[in-house]
């Protein structure tokens, strides 16, 4: 199995105020700029879309109905704490063929043992259908804190993805 010629990538940002106008995306910009310096960094070819919705479990369904088999890389931004609006984590799980807990995991006990408020964070990642799927939280600061622990495994991921063994180049 070889990679894509190029990437497509989603961002779906989850957010009620945002999408009424209340105030800019912030979080789904930061997602595109850190992935974006990814993917320029690595030499791959990669198109990046992103979207903005309310926090509404139907409609981030409809997307990922869609974008599975359509997209290699999707992004949420929004909705991973527990506030009755967070409606990510629950949604997205099931589209998950298999889950790796392992980067969320890491990502909160690390970040959780400076500010426990991390903690509270239930984002998840996983593959559904042909794509990768990482569920951050909405803030700028917690999605340069994802991003940062995200791209060091992202290149291993993909070849992981792909079928691709690249487990002699580490």
């Amino acid at each position: 199995m070889n990679l894509p010629e190029k990437f497509e990538i989603l961002i779906i940002t989850l957010s009620d105020r945002a999408f009424r106008g209340e105030y800019k995306d912030l979080s789904g910009p930061k997602v595109k700029e850190r992935i974006t310096e990814f993917f320029t960094s690595s030499g791959w070819s990669f198109n990046v879309k992103t979207t903005l919705i309310p926090d509404e479990s139907s409609m981030l369904k409809d997307l990922l109905n869609e974008a599975g088999n359509i997209y290699n890389i999707i992004f949420t931004t929004g909705g991973t704490g527990i506030g009755p609006r967070d409606i990510t984590v629950e949604t997205v799980t099931p589209f998950l063929n298999k889950q790796i807990p392992g980067v969320m995991e890491f990502i909160r006990i690390k970040y959780g043992t400076e500010k426990p408020a991390a903690l509270l964070s239930s984002g998840v990642a996983g593959v559904t259908g042909k794509s990768l799927i990482y569920t951050l939280p909405g803030s700028v600061k917690a999605v340069e804190e994802y991003m940062t622990e995200i791209v060091k495994t992202l290149k291993h991921t993909i070849f992981m993805q792909y079928g691709i063994d690249k487990h002699s180049d580490n």
